[in-house]
C-alpha cells in the first residue's frame, strides 16, 4: 500500500511539473532584420516571458528559411522559421539540398496566408487577351516577368506555377520575354518604370510592395487555373487560397491562387520538456504573437497545430492533446 501510495505521488508530482512553465532559452533563426519573421521573433519572445520573465528566445538574422533549414539540420540553431514549401523540398532532399533533411519537427504553423500573386501591365493584358497565367504562353506576348531572388521560395513557386500553365523559360524566350531576378520591393520599382510587365511573389495581401504597384501602376490581377494550384500544392505542401474580390484596384472577382505559409520548426533535438514549455506558452499567449503585425490577426491556437508537412515535436504534441487542439 505505501509502495501504492508513493508511485501515485510521484505521478502526480511529474503532472504537475508538466503543466508548469518552464524557463527556456532559445535561439530562433529568422529572415531578414526588420522583416515580418523579425517581428515574430519579438512576439514569441513576449510569450515565453508572460509565463517565465527570465526565459529569452533570441533571434537570429539569416537568409530566409533554406539558410534555416541548413541550420537545423545541423543542430546549429534551436528554432527556425521555415515556409512550408521549403519544408517539403528539404524533406524530399530536392535542390537546394543534397540529401533529405529528416530531423526537424514542428513547434506550430505561425501563419498560412501568404498567397501568390501574379500582376500583369493592363495594356498587355488587354492587347493579348491575358486573363489567366494559363493564357501567357499562347498569346505571343513579349512579356518581361519580375520573379524573386535565387534562395526565395516564392520565385521557385512562381517558376514552377508558370511552366505548370504552359510557360516555361524556353517558351517565353521564343515569344521574346525574359525573367528578371528582384525582390518584392524592387518589382515594384521596375513596374514603375516599365522594366518590366509583370510582378510575382507570394506575400501578404495589401502588403507594402504590392500596394506600390497596384497605386503606381495600371494592373491587372491574373487568374490560375485549378489544375496549377492543385499540381502546386502537391509539390510544395501549400494549401489553396482565395483573394478576395476588390484587393485591388481592378479586380472585379474572387482570384483562386495558393498560399505560402511559415513554420517555426525545431529538431529532435529539444526536450519534451522544453518543447512542451514552448508549445504552452505559444497558445496560451498566442495574442502577443498577433500584436506584432495586423497581417498576424487571423492567427489561432486552431491554426497553431493545422499543418501536415512536418511530425510535431513530441513535446509540443503532447500540450496540444491535452489542450484538445489536437485528437
Amino acid at each position: 500500500m505505501k509502495l501504492k501510495t508513493l508511485g501515485f505521488a510521484v505521478g502526480m508530482m511529474l503532472s504537475a511539473t508538466a503543466g508548469q512553465a518552464q524557463s527556456v532559452d532559445l535561439t530562433l533563426s529568422g529572415g531578414n532584420p526588420g522583416g515580418l519573421w523579425s517581428l515574430l521573433g519579438a512576439g514569441l519572445d513576449r510569450a515565453v516571458k508572460v509565463d517565465d520573465d527570465t526565459s529569452v528566445i533570441t533571434y537570429q538574422a539569416t537568409g530566409g528559411g533554406f539558410a534555416n533549414i541548413g541550420l537545423l539540420a545541423a543542430n546549429s540553431t534551436d528554432l527556425g522559421l521555415v515556409h512550408d514549401a521549403e519544408i517539403a523540398l528539404a524533406l524530399a532532399g530536392q535542390e537546394p539540398f543534397s540529401a533529405p533533411v529528416t530531423n526537424m519537427m514542428a513547434i506550430g504553423y505561425m501563419y498560412n496566408w501568404a498567397p501568390m500573386h501574379f500582376f500583369l501591365d493592363s495594356d498587355m493584358a488587354e492587347e493579348y487577351g491575358i486573363t489567366s497565367i494559363a493564357d501567357i504562353a499562347a498569346s505571343g506576348a513579349s512579356v518581361t516577368i519580375g520573379i524573386n531572388r535565387s534562395g526565395n521560395i516564392t520565385g521557385d513557386v512562381a517558376l514552377f506555377m508558370l511552366a505548370q500553365a504552359g510557360l516555361d523559360e524556353a517558351t517565353l524566350e521564343a515569344n521574346g520575354g525574359s525573367f528578371v531576378r528582384a525582390g518584392a520591393n524592387e518589382q515594384g520599382d521596375l513596374m514603375q518604370d516599365g522594366r518590366i510587365d509583370m510582378a510575382t511573389n507570394g506575400i501578404f495581401i495589401g502588403h507594402s510592395s504590392f500596394r506600390a504597384i497596384d497605386e503606381n501602376t495600371d494592373v491587372v490581377l491574373l487568374d490560375i487555373p485549378a489544375d496549377v494550384i492543385a499540381a502546386t500544392n502537391e509539390a510544395f505542401g501549400t494549401s489553396s487560397y482565395v483573394i478576395p474580390a476588390g484587393s485591388y484596384s481592378n479586380q472585379g472577382a474572387d482570384v483562386n491562387t495558393m498560399a505560402l505559409g511559415a513554420m517555426l520548426v525545431t529538431t529532435d533535438a529539444m526536450s519534451d520538456e522544453v518543447a512542451a514549455s514552448l508549445a504552452r506558452s505559444l497558445y496560451t499567449n498566442v495574442d502577443e504573437v498577433r500584436a506584432v503585425h495586423g497581417a498576424m490577426a487571423q492567427l489561432t491556437p486552431e491554426l497553431l497545430v493545422s499543418q501536415t508537412v512536418l511530425p510535431f515535436h513530441p513535446g509540443a504534441e503532447a500540450v496540444y492533446r491535452e489542450a484538445g487542439l489536437l485528437e
